[in-house]
């Protein structure tokens, strides 16, 4: 993104910051980021200047600012990890960050009132939720945006975050007025099925683009999956279910999709489950691909696909039977994205 925009702006563009903040937690370099941000947005703001922020997904972490100095990178570290493994919805999870955030919920874009501000988006979150993505540095909260504190409390969080985490929700105040400035919402979620869907439909398949098998817990969303394959030859959805995780092993939500779904399938097909940023929870894979032969080849290897499942170790199980998609880093993150074919 910066890239491009370098190319379109040429000497007109002045001044940037690039994060440089790791991913799935912030690091040194996510407050660094912060810093030269806000010291950037001053200078914007004295000089009534022009001020393009561009936003994508994994941002939340890449650039961050606590609310306090009470909250220590290691709170917020703790705190990120939590959210993210806990199987909140990801408007749930921002809801907590905004509260412990002094970046996020429009805090980013606040700090420049005197400035233009225009933000260019790609989406990780649903059509429409475009103030979810990466937490909404530069947009207003959501209306409907859910209370920080309920969602620690529906799952079960208040032992296991950091107690300055804690003592920050209780005391959020969080405005909802409007941001003042212009966004649009470059590439999404829609724009990866859309062209899945023109591949697929090139290559002869009959299509079924499923949206609304998105956000469902994972159990319910494979289970959804397996009871449409009958409608058409090739099953699209995207989005991301949410994925707890209950033991030490290495995987993500896709892997384990593709896990659940190879175990409850009971006719010929193939499937696909991958992050289109080529990363997977706390593995390096993208995905992996499955059919109906996969159990029965995990058995041939003494590999139990239900324990596999049971520690959150899909990964280790498609290493071993040779089924990852590792494609890398992408550059980009437009959420995941699913394929079912079967025979016509």
């Amino acid at each position: 993104m910066a890239l491009g925009l370098e190319d379109a702006l040429g000497e007109r563009l002045t001044a940037t910051v690039i994060s440089a903040g790791s991913h799935p937690l912030p690091d040194e370099a996510s407050l660094a980021s912060a810093r030269a941000a806000f010291a950037l947005l001053d200078r914007a703001n004295a000089e009534q200047a022009n001020v393009i922020f561009l936003i994508s997904g994994g941002g939340s972490a890449m650039i961050e600012w606590p609310v306090d100095d009470e909250i220590s990178l290691a709170d917020l570290r703790a705190a990120n990890q939590v959210l993210v493994t806990c199987g909140a919805r990801i408007a749930e999870i921002n809801t907590v960050r905004r509260a412990f955030s002094a970046v996020k919920g429009g805090k980013l874009a606040a700090r420049a009132p005197r400035a233009q501000l225009f933000t260019l988006i790609v989406s990780d979150t649903n059509r429409g939720d475009e103030a979810s993505v990466a937490s909404g540095p530069t947009l207003a909260i959501p209306a409907d945006a859910p209370n920080a504190s309920e969602v620690v409390e529906q799952y079960h969080l208040e032992n296991v975050l950091p107690k300055s985490i804690l003592r920050a929700i209780r005391e959020a105040r969080e405005p909802r007025e409007a941001i003042r400035g212009w966004h649009q919402v470059i590439r999404d979620n829609w724009t990866a099925l859309e062209a899945a869907a023109r591949k697929a439909e090139q290559l002869g398949f009959d299509v079924e683009v499923a949206h609304d098998i998105c956000e469902q817990p994972i159990e319910l969303g494979c289970e959804l999956l397996l009871s449409r394959l009958n409608n058409k030859s090739c099953l699209i959805s995207g989005g991301e279910f949410s994925c707890p995780v209950r033991g030490d092993g290495r995987g993500g939500r896709n892997l384990e999709t593709v896990l659940r779904c190879a175990i409850g399938l009971d006719r010929p097909a193939v499937m696909l489950s991958a992050g289109t940023d080529g990363i997977d929870g706390n593995s390096p894979a993208a995905g992996a691909v499955a059919d109906q032969t996969t159990l029965a080849r995990a058995g041939s290897l003494g590999l139990d696909a239900r324990e596999f499942l049971a520690r959150s170790d899909s990964y280790t199980f498609f290493e071993r039977t040779g089924d990852l998609i590792s494609t890398g880093p992408t550059g980009t993150n437009v959420r995941d994205i699913r394929i079912f074919l079967r025979s016509s």
